[in-house]
């Protein structure tokens, strides 16, 4: 490909997703520093931070199984999903069709679609909560399902509208505005943090003069370690080592990431999620845990979760702007990601278009507040739901040959549905629904057994699938 053609791919918002990208392309390690920081530092922070202390965690459990699950997090990136992304430079949907066939990846494309619409919905959601306490306007709590006012609908389409547009204009505008935004949030929400300690101190009349009396204070105060709010989970250390591991598998064990990390020049750049792991998945939610730790020190019965009141009651408008944002940044990548695999079910449409129309059902999503409170369960399912595939796509590349079988097996040989990878993922899928259904095995727990299964499953019926069935071609 010329690079006249490069350029005029690249100036029209074309995202290269039935091709690699060319090395015209390719972006420098800033940007994915930019992106995963910005993405990663959300307003969601505000609803998640918050399960630790309703979960009664301690102090020492979650600081230490935080640090563990986002080192997990980041190696994730950097040694299942980065080389696969820089050697082969395609997107998730096309790599799968290659393996999988057109009709079996448009099973997957569609339910992958669909759940990061919802996820996108959500943090659109917790941005119009800040929209309700800036502009008065009555809106639902997280506990309600339908919305509650016209005020909601328009701060909901307003935020949806603003997401949608800058996602469809391609990687590097939503690369672009995540850079420009990432720093700034990140002093906020490090804001937060300091705000609810200086709370804690006044509201105890503790004497802190060292890190030693913080320390202290975390564990009387704010992570006590005491039993679970009614209904909730009581957390262990690998609660939330497991938690902070998994909540973004569908990205890097799953294998979504290909889509953007295929724009890297080297694969050590997945290095970058570490930004938004350790200041969004533990800056952000300690301090997110800490405001809602004071919130419910200072009113024992308010156990509500409202990202925009709790922001605004540690920085005033700065805070309300924070939330506003971080869900912008946080939703922009995900619309990005559902459009390109709604294009990748009708490839000859616009993905510019398909974008569009994916930013607008993840907005009529986000007027449910239901959707935002049962946001913890839906993060933990579609991680599982999207993680067999993500075995397919690392054993297809690296291990598929060596048992002498044919990788891309789809490609080479015609089919539409490659059987084994589509038994590989419904196996897995029923028995991660039977160990959490009757085996009372919780669902933080089922996914790194479940990808073992699917790895191992993906073999054995390649072995007999690839034996017994002839190329199209040949029939």
């Amino acid at each position: 490909m010329s690079e006249e053609r490069q350029s005029q791919q690249t100036q029209a918002g074309d995202e290269f997703e039935r091709e690699p990208v060319p090395k015209s392309a390719l972006l420098g390690f800033k940007s994915f520093v930019g992106m995963y920081a910005g993405e990663h530092c959300a307003g969601t922070e505000l609803m998640i931070g918050p399960l630790f202390v309703a979960a009664g965690v301690s102090a020492f459990d979650l600081v230490v199984g935080l640090i563990a699950g986002n080192v997990l997090a980041v190696l994730s990136w950097m040694f299942l999903c980065a080389p696969i992304a820089t050697r082969a430079r395609l997107t998730l949907y096309y790599q799968l069709e290659k393996i999988c066939g057109r009709q079996l990846v448009t099973l997957y494309n569609l339910a992958n679609g669909v759940m990061f619409c919802f996820l996108a919905g959500a943090m659109v959601t917790v941005s119009a909560t800040a929209l309700g306490v800036w502009f008065k306007f009555p809106m639902p709590e997280l506990s309600d399902k339908y919305p509650n006012s016209i005020g909601w609908i328009i701060a909901v389409l307003a935020c949806g509208a603003m997401i949608s547009i800058v996602a469809a204009y391609g990687y590097q505008i939503v690369s672009k505005v995540a850079n420009i935004a990432a720093p700034w949030m990140v002093l906020v929400f490090i804001a937060f943090g300091l705000v609810g300690l200086k709370q804690f101190i006044d509201a105890t009349g503790t004497q802190v003069t060292s890190l030693g009396d913080v320390w202290t204070l975390a564990q009387t105060s704010i992570w006590k370690g005491g039993d679970p709010l009614p209904g909730q989970v009581k957390f262990t250390f690998w609660h939330v080592m497991f938690f902070a591991w998994f909540c973004n598998m569908a990205m890097h064990i799953g294998m979504s990431d290909l889509s953007v990390l295929r724009f890297a020049k080297k694969s050590w750049y997945a290095v970058a999620s570490g930004t938004g792991m350790f200041l969004g998945h533990f800056l952000a939610w300690l301090a997110a845990a800490i405001l809602y730790a004071f919130q419910m020190h200072a009113e024992p019965g308010n156990t509500k979760v409202l990202p925009g009141p709790l922001a605004y009651q540690a920085a005033g408008l700065t805070g309300l702007i924070c939330v506003i944002i971080a869900g912008w940044t946080t939703a922009n990548p995900t619309i990005y990601r559902a459009g390109l695999a709604f294009q990748a079910i009708v490839p000859r449409s616009s993905r510019f278009r398909v974008t569009l129309i994916t930013g607008a059902i993840a907005t009529v999503a986000a007027m449910f507040p239901a959707l935002a409170m049962r946001l913890l369960d839906f993060v933990a399912l579609y991680g599982l739901v999207l993680m067999p595939m993500g075995a397919v796509v690392f054993v297809d590349y690296w291990l598929i040959r060596k048992f002498g079988l044919k990788s891309s097996y789809a490609e080479v040989s015609g089919r539409a549905f490659n059987w084994a990878a589509g038994l590989a993922w419904g196996v897995t899928l029923v028995t991660a629904f039977l160990l959490v259904k009757y085996a009372g095995v919780q669902i933080f727990f089922v996914s790194l057994p479940g990808w073992f299964v699917a790895a191992v499953l993906y073999i054995i019926l390649s072995k007999f699938y690839q034996k017994n069935i002839r190329p199209a071609a040949a029939l």
